[in-house]
């Protein structure tokens, strides 16, 4: 059974509480089916994401402090809600913040956000939001605006969270104590504050609550908590969330519909157009047999470019920071070609790269061999708790499975579930379980581990071999 720290679980607190004392007057939500709209998407795993309005933003399920069944389902465009949900929590963190983002969630960036921009160089940020909100249970319907040291991070951000509440029900409260009001954006808040261990908290909560806002000027609200002294002005937005946090119930959530704009002002006071330049050097640095490792020269710009499209076979399949991306999940034996754009914090797009083909080295295991893809699950100073999916890449069931990697930084496992793990230095070799090595044909398993980190997490590319 996996066992989650405490560590995280603090961490994790976000800008949100349920008040202990008001628990016992929240009426238990009753079981219901799940309510899959026709023609929808779901995603019913609690780290599962999905990209929607084109890679323009991703609708995540982000389950972090509860085991209960959670799915969210995508009916097209940016609308999406809670299909499955029966939370029952009686205090403290909220089990889930089911939302979309748009930016950089702990390192993954949806394509031409014109996310980071630095504080002091925001022009703009504006917002419209049209909820469902069910009349029972307890949860919050809120913003959440991460904004960070750097412009890019794969852990916890270090600068502010900034909440924007539109409404709760049942008891939740943000993190912190209220300590004033404001009028920004033309609305009235009441505004807390809150210090985490590594970052601050602020949260605007509108009075009177609403179920929509149409074009709220969210530059507005960031530029009151610099005032406040609760954002650093040298620092950079780089995620626009907008979700539930859900204690108890939580079904029928949704959203009608959502959009999130921000753009930066250049040094002469105009909005910038000018796109990078495209980044050169684009190269196959190594090959497993299901995945493909690319490196490229960096791009320039006449502001800074912010981050780098990988597009395969002229589909983007993934979003970096760095001059290099490991693409995963791949057939064994088969050629693969790829491009990258380079983007800057305005979201100006750069030419194509020059191509690169990459063909895949042959399985190694029998029926087609197998696929392996680490997921960061929870991340704190100095641990980490990660989730290995293994996927049968063959036509027949597998006998068993072996996964291996070399951490990039470092990092030391501290415990494992649902396989066998040694590690040899920074080598890890995982192996199956008697109940869990036999995989059907295209069928998949899991394994988690928890591990420490001093200085950066970074993800390993992993290789599978079954039997």
């Amino acid at each position: 059974m996996q066992l989650r720290p405490l560590i995280p679980l603090v961490r994790r607190l976000r800008a949100s509480l349920l008040v202990l004392a008001l628990a016992g007057l929240i009426a238990p939500v009753a079981a219901a089916p799940a309510a899959h709209a026709a023609g929808g998407t779901s995603i019913c795993t609690p780290t599962g994401t999905l990209p929607v309005a084109n890679g323009e933003y991703t609708l995540q399920s982000n389950e972090w402090n509860s085991t209960a069944a959670q799915c969210v389902t995508s009916t097209g465009g940016t609308a999406w809600s809670v299909s499955t949900a029966n939370f029952n929590l009686s205090g403290g963190a909220p089990a889930t913040y089911p939302s979309l983002y748009k930016g950089c969630h702990w390192g993954a960036c949806t394509t031409g956000s014109g996310l980071p921009i630095q504080i002091s160089q925001l022009g703009s940020a504006t917002s419209s939001w049209s909820t469902v909100q069910p009349a029972s249970g307890a949860y919050d319907v809120a913003y959440d605006l991460w904004i960070n040291s750097t412009p890019t991070t794969t852990g916890q951000p270090d600068g502010t969270e900034i909440m924007i509440w539109l409404n709760s029900r049942g008891g939740v409260q943000p993190f912190g104590s209220q300590t004033g009001t404001s009028t920004a954006a033309g609305h009235n808040w009441n505004v807390w504050t809150g210090q985490q261990t590594s970052w601050k908290i602020i949260s605007y909560v509108l009075q009177g609550g609403g179920t929509s806002v149409t074009d709220l000027d969210v530059k507005s609200l960031i530029s009151d908590a610099v005032s406040r002294g609760s954002v650093n002005p040298a620092h950079y937005l780089i995620d626009a969330e907008a979700g539930f946090e859900i204690w108890q119930g939580g079904q029928g959530l949704g959203t009608n519909s959502f959009s999130f704009a921000a753009s930066t002002t250049g040094s002469g006071g105009g909005t910038d157009t000018t796109p990078p330049s495209a980044p050169a050097g684009l190269a196959v640095s190594a090959t497993t047999s299901d995945s493909a490792s690319l490196t490229w020269g960096a791009a320039t710009d006449n502001v800074g470019v912010t981050g780098y499209d990988v597009y395969r076979g002229g589909t983007l399949v993934g979003t970096t920071a760095g001059t290099s991306y490991t693409d995963t999940g791949l057939s064994a034996a088969t050629a693969y070609t790829y491009t990258v754009k380079a983007f800057d914090a305005a979201g100006n797009l750069s030419p194509a790269s020059g191509s690169a083909t990459a063909t895949t080295q042959a399985a190694s295991g029998g029926g087609g061999g197998c696929s392996a893809v680490l997921a960061v699950t929870n991340q704190w100073t100095p641990g980490f708790t990660d989730t290995v999916t293994v996927t049968n890449k063959g036509s027949a069931a597998t006998h068993g499975w072996t996964v291996t990697w070399t951490w990039p930084n470092g990092q030391q496992e501290t415990s494992y579930w649902n396989a066998a793990l040694t590690q040899t230095g920074s080598a890890v070799t995982a192996t199956n379980l008697s109940y869990n090595g036999a995989i059907p044909a295209g069928g998949n398993t899991t394994f988690g581990l928890q591990g420490t980190w001093n200085g950066s997490n970074g993800t390993p590319t992993l290789s599978c071999t079954a039997s």
